[in-house]
């Protein structure tokens, strides 16, 4: 039997994940269920329950000895608690407090944001390892984010530093459904890149396909609708990335998420646009890498996390990072 397990959530808009991960970040045992993101908060954490049931009835849980959560913001690290933007039934849900209870044993928990989740698994395994200072971001529904600090992921007070989605880069810009204005996610978002490829006069193939991933199809083969698009999007990360650049001197930007899998589409430019924004002499050097960890990295960078939790408390732990 594995020994020194921690358990690990990652919950988002569209499915919510567990698994039993060791201390090489090794995925033992898994479990998912979709996220009924529509219903009433009861029912969410009902979902959480039953991936949770799943791990515990395994012949590896007696190892666990603390669980990790990735999830959807904002959340509130401090007060345990979580206020996704794309699960309306939790406001202030106390998370932390539901998952200690559904499990045996009063495990501690550790609470933070999906996208600092994504940055502890790619400093741990991924694109920013042995990376001393480093911006991770996930540009997929939405787009979150996470900081490397002095070679630790830094979450912040409330496990939401780094939030890059929500710095915003058109003052004049739409509304977004945080409260602010021009912000990133606004328009670099998979459904804000279809969305404006739509607008803008393209339309879809045969299939009736409006995903991001068929823009970046379009935009691949030529489309100037779909490539202005993407163009769009990736002018305005580059312009958060540089602005997170000059603030705390970040050495590379990681990219994850469904956007990124556009490959060059976005890569391209986003390279070309952060020659443009990143113009100081301490941030023209910065590096801009795909993201290594794939769908896998909210788990693992939730057990991370977990595994900080138990060196935290003086528990013998082997850290990543």
């Amino acid at each position: 039997m594995q020994t020194d397990l921690v358990a690990a959530l990652d919950i988002g808009g569209t499915k919510i994940a567990g698994a039993l991960v060791d201390r090489r970040g090794r995925l033992l045992v898994r479990a998912v269920r979709p996220t009924p993101a529509r219903e009433d908060g009861a029912t969410v954490m009902a979902a959480v329950t039953a991936v949770l049931a799943e791990l515990t009835a395994t012949a590896e849980w007696p190892a666990a000895r603390a669980i990790g959560i990735g999830s959807a913001g904002p959340v509130d690290a401090s007060a345990g608690t979580v206020s996704p933007v794309n699960v309306p039934g939790w406001r202030d849900f106390p998370l932390v407090e539901e998952v200690r209870g559904a499990v045996p044993g009063g495990l501690p928990v550790a609470l933070v944001g999906d996208g600092v989740a994504m940055t502890a698994a790619e400093h741990w395994l991924g694109a920013a390892r042995g990376r001393a200072n480093a911006l991770c971001m996930v540009v997929s529904t939405g787009v979150g984010g996470g900081l490397v600090i002095d070679g630790r992921p830094h979450p912040g007070p409330t496990g939401n530093a780094g939030h890059i989605g929500h710095i915003s880069v058109d003052l004049d810009g739409d509304l977004c459904p945080c409260g602010g204005r021009g912000c990133v996610e606004g328009l670099a978002s998979g459904p804000n890149i279809a969305r404006r490829a739509l607008e803008g006069g393209w339309r879809p193939g045969p299939d009736g396909d409006v995903s991001a991933a068929a823009v970046a199809a379009a935009a691949r083969a030529g489309d100037p609708v779909a490539r202005a698009s993407f163009d769009r999007a990736a002018q305005a990360l580059a312009a958060g990335i540089a602005a997170t650049a000059a603030l705390v001197e970040i050495e590379v930007a990681v990219i994850g998420g469904g956007v990124a899998k556009a490959g060059d589409v976005l890569f391209g430019p986003l390279r070309r646009a952060l020659r443009d924004y990143a113009t100081l002499s301490f941030v023209r050097e910065l590096a801009v890498l795909p993201a290594e960890m794939g769908t896998d990295a909210g788990l693992v960078g939730a057990a991370a996390s977990a595994m900080r939790l138990l060196d935290s408390r003086g528990e013998e732990a082997v850290l990543p990072g």
